[in-house]
Parts: structure tokens; C-alpha cells; sequence
């Protein structure tokens, strides 16, 4: 239910909001925010994680019947849902709703539960982004518990933000530091989440979140060892993760070596396609796991500009084969690896029908350009190209 104003004055109005509660606390830009009337129906999402407590308790101390929205991937610790379970009993929260991906969908798209070890972030719109979008559909305004020390896209938070001129995101705590936070909970005397204790900062689904070291930031035990901090929840409210030149850390590589990225569109799963808008469709890209039957695309494959299959760190052939598939069944976009590729396999990547391949920066340190180079002249090793052209 996006705000009932002209599409550029949500954007102006954030920008006013911003510049009158720039010296305001927490308190005031939560309070502000619940009983304006001009905010429309407003929620808090909480995840119920590390530092959850905080908003809540002042949530409870503004209004109790406040909307709390829970998202319940059904992979996350036991430890969290007993710990939202008794924060919401001992602040008298009435109206916590937890919501999950309907069953059936999750079935059917992700059917041995293992789709977080070959693309987390299809994983993470799935069980996160798609069930808070429909959630949110009601509401005109939401808060969140981001904080500018928790780093990356985080560290330059505004107070007030519009998402995508359709809804206002609220984040009081935008300029809290780690000691604000415990200097908080020590003096109300909040429970903590029993995982802190453990060396977990940042809480998430148990398959992707682990301790964080005394020297790490606090979000740098979540997807480990990927080249990912957010679940897509703050990214756009089409549910595409959209990346611009300047943001991107991974490396682009084809025959001529070690590229910047310069695709700065939403990546979507193929099951979204058709409700993307006209816009969105001049320019389409989707992320596919590598265990895919590419049949299932053929009726789209015209409308899709480029394909991008992720290579877990541990993957079989899968991969080129459904890039052969595709290639087969008469794609001619662009096609991207993405992943644990290795320049040993860029030849093979190359012949099974990509035109380039996505390493993260460790990747690349590790396997220098020249590495990749060296393996340019992939034409000379198909077998099956030199025997046509000797016909």
C-alpha cells in the first residue's frame, strides 16, 4: 500500500525529514515516526537477532500494538525462536506476525532444502525477501535496525529513506555506535539473545552464520566466505539485487582478461520474469543454480538478456552442461559463470557456451590475470570445432 502522495514527493519529503530530526536521538525519530498520522500504517521488521532488543524495547515503552513483522525463514537457530517468543511476552508486544514462504512454493523451488550451498541469494528471496514484500503490501512505512558502524552499503545511513518512491524506511538507530547499543541494554536491563555469548554478533540462518573473530566486524559471520553481507531485504522492493560499477568487488573475465563489471541491472530468478514492469524488461538478467533443467526456460529465453550460473565451491559439471543445454536450445544472450571457477577451467567454461566468468577479489589475487590469459586461446583445444573445420 504504497503512500498516497505524488511519486517524486515521498523522495522530497525523506530529504525534509532528514534535514528536521538531523540532530534528533533515537527516540524521538521512532516516536515521530509511529504516531504521525502522515506516515500511514507503519511496522517494525525485527529480525529478533543480536541487537534486536533495542528497537523493541522502545517500540513497547511508544505503543505496545505496534506491527512486528518476524520473518521465519524455517532455518533459523532455536535459540531465536525462543528468543522472540519471550521478548515479545516480557514487553507485552500484541501484535507480532511471523511470516514464512508458503509451503508448497518452497517445495517446489527449493525441494531438498539446499538451495542456500548453490545460491544464497536466490535462497535469500525466497525464505526472506518475497514473504516481507507481500507482508509489507499493507503497510506505508517500515522500520528497520540498521546502524552506519555495522559497514558496507550500511555506513552511509540516513535516518529517513524512501525505497523505490513507493514507501518510507525508517533507521533511528542509524547513528548508534556498538558501545550506544550495550550501554542500553545494560541500563534496562535487557535479555540478550543467547547466541551473543557464543561469539555471534550478527544472527541470521543457522546454515550460513558462524562466530565472528575479536578482530571482524560484526557482520562478518554471515555467508562466510562469499562475497555477500545483506539478505536482499533492504536492496529494491522488486526483489533484484542492484549493483553499480563502483560497488561491485568481483572480477569480470573473458578472452581479454580481467574486466570490470558493467551490467548495473537487477539480477532476478527466472520465475520472476513475468511480473517484471516494461522497464525492467529492456534489460533482464536472472541467476540460475547450477542443477537447473533449462527446458523449463525455453518459452523465455527471448526475452532474457543475460543468464548468470553459479558455481558453488563445491560443484560437479553441472554447470557447463546447462550451459550447453541453453545454447542448445537456442539462447544466444549473454552467458556468466559465477563462482568457484578457476582459470584451469576457463577453457572448458568457455567451449560448454559462456562468454565470461564472475571470481570474487580473493579469486583473482589468488589466480592472477596472466593465469586466465593463458587460457584465451581455448579455440585451439576444441577437438570438436577443428574436426568441422577439416570437413
Amino acid at each position: 500500500m504504497p503512500l498516497e502522495i505524488p511519486y517524486a514527493s515521498i523522495s522530497n519529503r525523506v530529504a525534509e525529514l532528514n534535514r528536521r530530526y538531523r540532530y534528533s536521538d533515537a527516540f524521538e525519530v521512532l516516536r515521530h515516526s509511529l504516531t504521525d498520522p502522515n506516515f500511514g500504517p507503519v511496522a517494525l521488521v525485527s529480525s529478533f537477532g543480536a541487537e534486536s532488543v533495542v528497537l523493541l524495547h522502545m517500540v513497547s515503552e511508544i505503543d505496545k500494538n505496534t506491527p512486528i513483522i518476524f520473518i521465519d525463514t524455517r532455518m533459523l537457530f532455536p535459540q531465536t525462536l525462543a528468543y522472540q517468543n519471550e521478548l515479545a511476552t516480557t514487553f507485552g508486544l500484541s501484535d507480532v506476525r511471523q511470516i514464512r514462504t508458503d509451503l508448497e512454493e518452497l517445495f517446489r523451488r527449493d525441494t531438498e532444502n539446499l538451495m542456500h550451498r548453490s545460491n544464497s541469494d536466490a535462497c535469500c528471496a525466497l525464505r526472506k525477501t518475497e514473504p516481507l514484500q507481500n507482508a509489507l503490501s499493507e503497510f506505508d512505512t517500515w522500520i528497520s535496525g540498521r546502524k552506519r558502524y555495522q559497514g558496507g552499503s550500511r555506513s552511509v545511513l540516513d535516518y529517513f529513506e524512501s525505497e523505490n518512491d513507493q514507501r518510507i524506511k525508517v533507521n533511528p538507530l542509524a547513528n548508534w555506535s556498538p558501545e550506544d547499543v550495550a550501554s542500553y541494554i545494560d541500563q534496562h536491563n535487557l535479555p540478550r539473545h543467547p547466541l551473543v555469548a557464543k561469539g555471534f554478533k550478527s544472527i541470521g540462518c543457522f546454515p550460513c552464520t558462524t562466530p565472528v573473530g575479536i578482530n571482524e566486524d560484526d557482520r562478518a559471520g554471515r555467508w562466510r566466505g562469499e562475497e555477500k553481507s545483506e539478505c536482499g531485504i533492504h536492496f529494491d522492493a522488486s526483489g533484484g539485487y542492484r549493483r553499480s560499477k563502483t560497488e561491485s568487488t568481483n572480477v569480470i573475465v573473458n578472452d581479454d582478461g580481467f574486466c570490470a563489471e558493467d551490467w548495473n541491472y537487477a539480477f532476478h530468478e527466472f520465475e520472476h520474469i513475468d511480473a517484471l514492469s516494461a522497464e525492467q524488461k529492456e534489460a533482464v538478467a536472472i541467476d540460475l543454480p547450477n542443477d537447473t533443467d533449462g527446458a523449463i526456460l525455453l518459452s523465455k529465453l527471448h526475452e532474457i538478456d543475460l543468464i548468470r550460473i553459479g558455481f558453488p565451491s563445491i560443484a560437479d559439471g553441472r554447470g557447463f552442461s546447462l550451459a550447453r543445454q541453453l545454447r542448445t536450445l537456442g539462447y544466444h544472450g549473454r552467458l556468466r559463470a559465477k563462482g568457484h571457477v578457476i582459470s584451469d577451467q576457463y577453457e572448458m567454461a568457455r567451449r560448454s557456451g559462456f562468454d565470461e566468468v564472475e571470481i570474487d577479489a580473493n579469486l583473482a589475487k589468488r589466480q592472477p590475470e596472466a593465469h586466465w590469459l593463458s587460457r584465451k586461446d581455448w579455440q585451439n583445444g576444441d577437438y570438436q570445432r577443428r574436426l568441422l573445420q577439416s570437413l
